[in-house]
């Protein structure tokens, strides 16, 4: 079997499994006219909060917190002419986190009466107990003020679970008729949309009441040559956003032109899925033909949606603090980017990269007003003209690299499931110089522009790595002359971005993003976007993935 043969056979065995899935939905199975039910009101949740603190108080806790959740999901999944699944489903408890005796505790509930919640307190203070006495140091949280009555809300235009399943549904068929109709012999569709009710309460004095939409619509087109056997698959170029369902209504300024002679749009804040479809069947046919890569070193053209899934795993992961200091060694791997390592002040990349971790932005999946131990979120700069100067961190975290603060960036998926140490958007900053696609590619002599995240493979330290794509244009003399097929590069990271020289201007900048990025043991879920413009990086080794294995 040859290395292509190989990919391809299985791409098509996980084609069931590229589809996000939601740890978090065990809940009830609703009518869809219970997504629209406004749920408990801030009243309400502000009485249980004070049930829960002053009982854990009462047994002995010294810190305590009370997250009130309710998680709305709808899915609903096609597949050429049929519409395969349609899933409504709503979870509700209430999650308490304490210290006690300078250890953590945590209990859950889905019993929300005052009996129930105040023992779930009271169970947490024991559990925390328990565990100091195996515990070494106390634990220190960074100071935080309380904020009082507080609310956040993602600004959306058009709540999704108020359009009619069946304009969603025929949508998704709509695109899947635009795929076959172009060539497609297979494709499947998916659309997700969550609303997370979040409220927060704390002994520090916060109540904070959050209203958190995400959307993601998706697909994969596959395309089988009947003659020769052989077939090729593209997935959609849609990013999940934190948005309402206005994504779906397509703006003309909103699309994004990948080179000249590349047939690549890329998409910003608004998203044309019918276009995307057709785009991709015609796209699935041109890889049966086209020509295969001859390895070698290129400069690689980067498009957003492409770059971001390279960010998350060699930048994200590696600064997410509580990896540097080996938390999640048993489960996910560790950090090259140690404490140690930032002391000798290694270049993490060139000057060109500027990085930053961001809980603001707007439309991105990651944005929320206040984390989830009830920090107001911030952007932070993580790598400055490619020197290391940060990381990613929480309360409990912040003291040991000599701060006082936290950044942001504690989540949980669910009421069940402890908050902890999550990654941020992390984004790359756009050139302050107006630079489009075109002029980015004029310099390059021999190059391959990428479009599109594919397979990818990463070391346990985040160091090493492999990234593929979707679609592949070859770049000689400044011009795209055609479609490639069968590229990746192999890198690792410091090489990888201390041959990044430079960016697109803002206008060019998207988010990349993931719905399901699982970390933790038991692992929970998150969903996370990463900026960037369209990038260069020279002298990148690519390898031909249709070579023979063995």
């Amino acid at each position: 079997m040859n290395r292509r043969d190989f990919t391809a056979l299985t791409g098509l065995a996980a084609g069931a499994l590229w589809l996000p899935s939601f740890p978090s939905l065990a809940g009830n199975i609703i009518d869809p006219s219970q997504l629209l039910e406004p749920g408990l009101d801030v009243a309400a949740k502000k009485r249980m909060a004070d049930v829960a603190l002053n009982a854990a108080k009462a047994a002995g806790a010294t810190y305590a917190d009370i997250r009130i959740q309710r998680t709305l999901n709808q899915s609903i999944f096609t597949r050429e002419k049929q519409v395969q699944g349609i899933s409504n489903i709503e979870s509700l408890g209430v999650g308490i986190r304490v210290i006690a005796n300078g250890t953590w505790g945590f209990a859950s509930t889905n019993n929300m009466t005052d009996a129930g919640i105040a023992k779930t307190a009271q169970h947490a203070v024991a559990i925390a107990k328990a565990n100091s006495k195996v515990q070494k140091e106390p634990v220190k949280l960074a100071p935080q003020k309380g904020y009082g009555d507080v609310s956040w809300k993602t600004p959306i235009e058009k709540n999704a679970f108020e359009v009619p399943i069946k304009e969603k549904a025929d949508l998704l068929l709509a695109a899947n008729a635009a795929a076959t109709d172009n060539g497609a012999s297979f494709v499947n569709s998916a659309l997700f949309q969550v609303n997370e009710q979040k409220y927060f309460a704390s002994t520090d004095g916060s109540y904070i009441d959050q209203d958190i939409h995400r959307i993601y619509p998706t697909f994969g087109v596959t395309v089988v040559d009947r003659a020769s056997g052989k077939f090729r698959s593209r997935q959609s170029l849609s990013s999940p956003m934190g948005m309402g369902y206005e994504y779906l209504t397509p703006k003309a300024a909103d699309k994004m032109a990948g080179p000249t002679g590349s047939d690549v749009i890329g998409y910003k804040n608004s998203y044309d899925i019918l276009e995307d479809a057709t785009r991709a069947a015609k796209q699935t046919k041109q890889k049966i033909t086209c020509k295969s890569v001859v390895p070698g070193k290129y400069d690689l053209i980067l498009d957003p949606h492409h770059l971001g899934l390279t960010i998350h795993e060699s930048v994200g992961h590696p600064t997410e603090l509580d990896r540097v200091l080996g938390y999640e060694a048993n489960f996910a791997g560790t950090s090259f980017a140690t404490l140690e390592w930032r002391k000798k002040n290694i270049p993490y990349g060139s000057k060109n990269v500027t990085i930053v971790a961001d809980k603001l932005q707007r439309n991105s999946l990651g944005a929320v007003g206040y984390d989830d131990e009830g920090v107001k979120t911030k952007e932070w700069t993580l790598i400055d003209q490619g020197k290391l100067i940060d990381y990613q961190k929480i309360r409990d975290q912040a003291g040991i690299v000599g701060q006082n603060a936290s950044d942001g960036c504690c989540y949980s998926q669910s009421w069940r499931d402890v908050q902890f140490q999550r990654m941020a958007n992390v984004s790359l900053r756009p050139s302050a110089t107006k630079r489009s696609v075109d002029e980015l590619v004029s310099g390059v002599e021999k190059g391959i522009y990428i479009a599109g995240n594919g397979s990818f493979s990463i070391d346990q330290q985040r160091y090493n790595s492999q990234f593929g794509g979707q679609v592949f244009y070859a770049i000689e003399k400044g011009k795209i002359t055609e479609m490639l097929e069968d590229v990746a590069y192999q890198t690792n990271t410091l090489e990888f971005w201390g041959a990044c020289q430079g960016s697109c201007d803002q206008s060019d900048y998207r988010f990349a993003g993931f719905f399901n990025d699982g970390k933790g043991q038991p692992s929970q879920s998150s969903a996370v976007s990463h900026g960037s413009a369209t990038t260069r990086f020279n002298g990148v080794n690519v390898i031909n993935t249709a070579r023979k294995i063995g």
